[in-house]
């Protein structure tokens, strides 16, 4: 790996009441990829939306599971893991699926915690979708 992560702690007494990192460092030489957001529908879908290909269960966990496994693809794809992941974006439609979808996310990420923005919207794309998340991610310079 030509670059190194490296969380930036303001205080890092207090780091462990936090789920994310305040920032994250790339140290040297490294390229950055953006992935799209990734919902619980399948990665490849058609659009127009065609309704059979978005059928969603209700539990967060398990379309959050649906859309980090999509993520997976783009990370695998290019040789990454989630421990190169630098940013994370989340999307819920209700803040009230913020434990439920940290609950998966740390099932993925362990003891890395990116930078991480989350936000509630009213709708996504996705029709039933409850969740969306994209990624920044650092890659080893080719």
């Amino acid at each position: 790996m030509s670059h190194k992560l490296e969380v930036v702690q303001p205080k890092p007494e207090e780091a462990h009441r936090m789920p994310y990192a305040p920032a994250v460092k790339i140290v040297g030489a490294c390229n950055l990829m953006y992935v799209s957001g990734a919902t619980p529908s399948p990665l490849y879908h058609d659009h127009p939306h065609v309704d059979s290909q978005h059928d969603h269960p209700c539990s967060i966990e398990e379309q959050t599971h649906r859309a980090m496994q999509s993520l997976k693809m783009c990370l695998d794809k290019e040789g990454a893991t989630w421990k190169d992941v630098v940013k994370i974006n989340k999307y819920l439609t209700d803040m009230r699926d913020f434990d439920g979808l940290h609950r998966v996310l740390n099932q993925y990420f362990g003891d890395w915690h990116p930078a991480s923005t989350t936000l509630c919207v009213n709708q996504l794309s996705s029709p039933g979708a409850r969740v969306e998340i994209d990624l920044v991610v650092a890659l080893p310079a080719s």
